[in-house]
């Protein structure tokens, strides 16, 4: 989907539009913060790393969404298991079709596309040593190698209920704290957790992807994909990003060349019960 540019429209409205939600309409933002510098937490660096290595909580016959390269090598890594078997259709058209390579020491397996791959997602079944069975759902994008680790619900302990905030903090100290815990994928007591790739939406020189979300009471935190699909160096700005009374604001890289990737952060107010449709 192409959204049009306009005057006031940011790249997390556009894609609240493309879902059918008119987020900014119905929630009273808080004043912004500005940015990194603002939150101190030294983390600009370690966006793309963070996002790049993902941490999956797959129940058996689940299905696992995750994000695999287009250009390199993707890594799935079963905790305490190992893959047995994979099934996947094959197409026998290189641009439909994807390669699995399993690796018979450590049991993972090693997911490729071909050149000219033109679909914005593979999916297959994998059968592990342990007889569980999970349904991958990958959207391809990016041309760096990525690792995706999946542990089984039913074989871990009962998962903690994530970092301990104190009651009194206020917006500013909440919002960095939600950012950290966001770089980091870690567990907070009180929010949700979704890691689910949305489909892209295209704006401007701009392709625009929801990726993550840490949804709580007060607050809700959400990870963009933002790719640079023009032919020359762009700059993002916060105002590009957010709506002009986001709470903070996170870009990891907001200078990019042609065809590089980035991930933004953008903290909101959650919307309350008299908000919700």
């Amino acid at each position: 989907m192409t959204v049009g540019t306009a005057k006031g429209l940011n790249l997390m409205a556009s894609l609240e539009i493309s879902a059918g939600t008119a987020l900014a309409a119905r929630i009273k933002w808080y004043a912004r913060l500005i940015g990194v510098s603002l939150l101190g937490l030294g983390l600009a660096g370690m966006a793309e790393a963070a996002f790049a290595d993902q941490n999956v909580l797959a129940a058996d016959n689940g299905t696992v969404h995750c994000d695999a390269s287009l250009k390199d090598l993707t890594r799935v890594t079963l905790k305490d298991d190992q893959f047995a078997s994979v099934s996947k259709v094959q197409t026998g058209n290189p641009a439909e079709d994807f390669q699995v390579v399993n690796e018979p020491l450590r049991g993972d397996i090693y997911l490729s596309v071909g050149s000219g791959f033109s679909k914005p997602s593979i999916s297959f079944f994998g059968t592990t040593r342990k007889g569980f069975v999970y349904k991958f759902v990958c959207t391809v994008a990016g041309a760096d190698a990525k690792q995706v680790f999946v542990a089984n619900a039913d074989s871990e302990q009962p998962a903690s209920i994530g970092e301990r905030w104190p009651a009194n903090l206020s917006a500013q100290e909440t919002a960095a704290r939600l950012i950290a815990a966001m770089y980091a994928q870690k567990p907070v007591e009180g929010y949700d957790i979704t890691w689910r790739a949305l489909a892209p939406v295209n704006v401007g020189a701009t392709k625009v992807q929801l990726v993550g979300q840490y949804a709580g009471p007060s607050f809700t935190g959400k990870l963009l994909k933002i790719a640079n699909t023009s032919g020359k160096p762009i700059a993002l700005s916060e105002d590009q990003v957010a709506p002009a009374d986001a709470v903070a604001v996170s870009i990891a890289n907001p200078k990019l060349e042609a065809g590089q990737e980035t991930t933004a952060f953008v903290i909101v107010r959650s919307a309350g019960p008299g908000d919700r449709p």
